[in-house]
């Protein structure tokens, strides 16, 4: 009270009194009366009465108003939050957007350690595959379960989509690969046998006629996707052999080994065409670089900007147990740039669809971000609670190229349209989680 003026005061006490007496209050009116010493009598013509009853109705029609328009400011940030989630402004976002913490979604399901995750090209679908002997299918843009596909017996070990997404080829230590046809309730409709042991890995080649694999027993097979049969077999690594991709024109084929050495071979003759000696353990994981990173490659390596060449399959990458990914030159054979950082095992590599950066996860529980230009480490993404053991960007749309040898059409000469960058990552681990990161 002590803010109010005399006569503000005199008002105050003069409309509570009318108003007590109003409404029969007669001890009130009195003790009141009595204690503020004001002499006073009601008068139904004075400016006090019923003044009370209006300011408090004043006051609730405001609280009524000022928590209407509340309301719509909370509604009003919730759209605008929907809005700036939406698939639309997802694609529209900055083209060098990289992960960061948190992760959008955690996928839980899975009863093993994951080994593989894979985007589907045009939906927002992603599949996993687990030591549990299963594959998930769930939707990576609401983070929902969507079906699990049951058919190995063991470890499912790889996986990847045709370049339309209709069909899903998965590879097993239980010496099988097997073919999954998503217009048809993913039903398992080809089984390939060959290998004598684990598949390690599968992809299908560039045309999707094709798909080639690689095995615990030391050989790269072609197998032909009609008929089933096994077309070639690419023999030469001493070891376990870890993982084989395409290139995205299909002429090449990058291998890694438990031999430490990472092989490139011409799919079509069988032939080795060069062997990259540098790591000192197991190369677990290999990469072409797509042609949108030459020009970042070339600036590390030193090599003059005269070269435009667009070539595919120019420059791979390569992570291994030493804890260190190397950037090779496939045509002369050396190596351009040893990436240190990492404090264990490097398990995955996926190119940033600018061609800027290059991505990595390791045992270490991270991801880190390697800049192609300089080779330094700019950042690094605290992922999981155990070893990251897969990481994949989200599929380009066909016609734009890919981070992470995923456009398998032949098109896909040029660096990716800015416009259909699909910004998504996903990761998995050991600790049995799917991560998605989105902006």
């Amino acid at each position: 009270m002590a803010l109010l003026s005399d006569r503000q005061r005199d008002d105050l006490h003069k409309s509570m009194l009318d108003y007590l007496f109003a409404n029969n209050h007669t001890e009130a009116f009195t003790a009141l009366k009595q204690s503020a010493g004001i002499d006073y009598t009601p008068d139904p013509n004075a400016r006090y009465t019923g003044l009370l009853e209006k300011k408090w109705t004043s006051v609730i029609r405001l609280q009524k108003k000022a928590s209407a328009i509340m309301e719509l400011e909370n509604r009003n940030a919730q759209l605008q939050e929907e809005l700036s989630l939406s698939p639309a402004k997802r694609a529209a976002a900055q083209t060098d957007w990289l992960p960061r913490a948190p992760a959008a979604h955690v996928l839980t399901g899975h009863r093993a350690p994951l080994t593989r995750v894979a985007f589907h090209p045009q939906y927002s679908i992603l599949a996993s595959a687990s030591e549990d002997a299963t594959v998930k299918i769930w939707d990576w843009e609401t983070g929902e379960f969507e079906r699990t596909l049951k058919g190995h017996t063991k470890p499912v070990n790889d996986l990847d989509f045709d370049h339309k997404g209709h069909l899903l080829v998965t590879c097993s230590s239980d010496l099988f690969i097997k073919i999954w046809d998503s217009q048809n309730e993913w039903k398992n409709t080809k089984t390939f046998p060959g290998h004598e042991h684990a598949v390690s890995s599968v992809r299908f080649m560039p045309g999707d006629q094709l798909i080639i694999s690689a095995s615990r027993d030391r050989t790269i097979r072609l197998f032909d996707v009609a008929s089933t049969h096994q077309i070639r077999t690419l023999s030469g690594h001493s070891e376990w052999v870890r993982c084989a991709v395409p290139s995205s024109d299909g002429k090449f084929v990058a291998s890694c080994s438990k031999d430490q050495t990472v092989r490139l071979w011409d799919p079509l003759t069988g032939e080795m065409k060069s062997e990259l000696r540098g790591h000192e353990n197991d190369v677990l994981v290999v990469a072409f670089a797509p042609v949108a990173a030459y020009t970042a490659i070339r600036e590390l390596a030193g090599i003059p900007n005269t070269d435009r060449t667009k070539r595919h399959g120019l420059f791979v990458a390569s992570g291994a147990r030493d804890k260190t990914i190397k950037i090779w030159d496939t045509q002369t054979g050396q190596m351009i740039r040893n990436l240190a950082g990492h404090d264990n095992w490097v398990r995955a590599l996926a190119f940033h669809p600018s061609g800027k950066y290059l991505l990595s996860s390791s045992d270490d529980k991270t991801i880190r971000v390697w800049e192609l230009s300089t080779g330094r480490c700019v950042k690094t993404v605290e992922a999981h609670s155990h070893f990251v053991a897969t990481l994949a960007w989200g599929r380009q749309p066909a016609g734009g190229s890919s981070g992470d040898k995923k456009v398998n059409g032949t098109e896909s000469t040029e660096a990716s349209d800015p416009e259909k960058v699909v910004n998504v990552v996903a990761t998995g681990s050991v600790d049995q989680t799917i991560k998605i990161w989105l902006p």
